[in-house]
């Protein structure tokens, strides 16, 4: 993750930023009509930031973005690519610019790059190989209520940490003797002591106070009790974190019960992913969790339980929360703190007061409403 240091504002007008590591020199001055410009121009003094909207709903959440951006003069050039599988817009040139973009920006915004059923000669998917290429090995996905919106529990705060570069879905398949499939799931040291430090570097920094380490070491013995044996291991170094393990299936029932038992959960690639979706049914859905991607280098913004919503497609009734409070977090990654703060409330704001919902929440308004909202609450804070 590449930091960026000593960020202070004059004006909304003028940003002055020194940029150490992998950023370069950005103190330069935004101009009133940098909005303006066209989408192909560089937009002095912006951060540059690579958008890739996905399938689905994903170019109708990041229009969204992009208007409720333009409303609050953030500082931000989106270098707008395309990859999708299903759309024919997928090929190893276009996945080479991608990364090319990705890898200068060193921060993106994403949306779900669905991934086909059938089997086309390639097991990676275009997203899988995506995230290997940039090694974004910790998926980090915050489950908090909103206030105001009402759910089976409330006042829930955790958070899923999912290693997401190897596991179940490192792709290598093969088909032994006919009709027998084997599937591996790759399990490392290495990796599986990186996302636990990455978990207890995070608990410390949040100041969060415990870690629970999710696994199926009673079957997978070997795997799995490799990566509960690294856990272990890690938890040692920090000695005001407590620290516990549960097994995954206990956990799925845990979440339900009580999840307030929990506070932030380290486990490998599968678990994760199902744990995120699990969750995120807890405070309403995959309409209003965000999540993140991080490698050592890279950051990714997206939303925290990855669905295409293909079904809602042109039909303009998408929650754009989610994704929303997702480009906040990128601002605060970006240590643009005051824009982030502003469209996180200007968000929490419309949820709280309860007039424009979507219909996942309940309510009848557009996802065109619901933005419209949000840049109304921007002037009304």
């Amino acid at each position: 993750m590449a930091a960026l240091n000593g960020v202070r504002w004059l004006t909304r007008a003028v940003v002055a930023v020194r940029s150490p590591g992998a950023w370069r020199g950005l103190s330069i001055s935004v101009t009133a009509n940098a909005a303006s410009q066209a989408q192909d121009m560089k937009v002095e003094g912006a951060f540059p930031v690579t958008m890739l909207p996905g399938d689905g709903v994903g170019p109708e959440l990041m229009h969204a973005v992009k208007e409720v951006f333009k409303a609050a003069s953030v500082p931000v050039e989106f270098q707008e690519h395309h990859l999708s599988e299903v759309q024919n817009m997928a090929s190893e040139e276009k996945l080479e610019q991608v990364l090319n973009s990705m890898k200068e920006n060193k921060v993106a915004i994403i949306g779900k790059i669905h991934t086909p059923m059938e089997y086309k000669g390639e097991l990676a998917s275009y997203d899988m190989r995506l995230r290997r290429k940039l090694d974004l090995f910790a998926n980090v996905v915050h489950v908090k209520s909103l206030p105001g919106y009402m759910t089976r529990h409330n006042n829930l705060d955790l958070v899923i940490i999912r290693e997401q570069t190897e596991g179940e879905y490192s792709s290598l398949e093969h088909e032994s003797a006919r009709g027998v499939i084997e599937c591996l799931k790759i399990v490392t040291r290495t990796k599986s002591q990186r996302i636990a430090k990455f978990a207890f570097d995070y608990a410390t920094k949040k100041g969060r106070s415990k870690v629970t380490a999710v696994h199926k070491a009673n079957i997978m013995k070997l795997g799995d009790g490799l990566f509960l044996q690294c856990c272990e291991e890690v938890a040692e170094l920090y000695p005001k974190i407590k620290f516990e393990t549960m097994i995954i299936d206990n956990c799925c029932m845990q979440l339900v019960q009580n999840p307030y038992q929990f506070d932030v959960l380290v486990m490998p690639n599968l678990y994760g992913n199902i744990i995120d979706n699990l969750a995120a049914g807890l405070v309403g859905g995959a309409g209003v969790v965000p999540g993140e991607s991080y490698s050592a280098e890279y950051a990714v913004f997206e939303t925290g339980a990855r669905h295409p919503f293909a079904q809602a497609v042109g039909r303009n009734i998408a929650n754009p929360t989610a994704m929303l409070l997702s480009a906040s977090n990128m601002l605060r990654h970006l240590n643009l703190e005051y824009h982030s703060s502003t469209i996180a409330d200007a968000v929490k704001k419309v949820i709280k007061v309860g007039k424009v919902r979507t219909s996942d929440m309940g309510g009848y308004a557009t996802c065109h409403d619901f933005t419209e909202a949000v840049i109304d609450a921007l002037s009304h804070p």
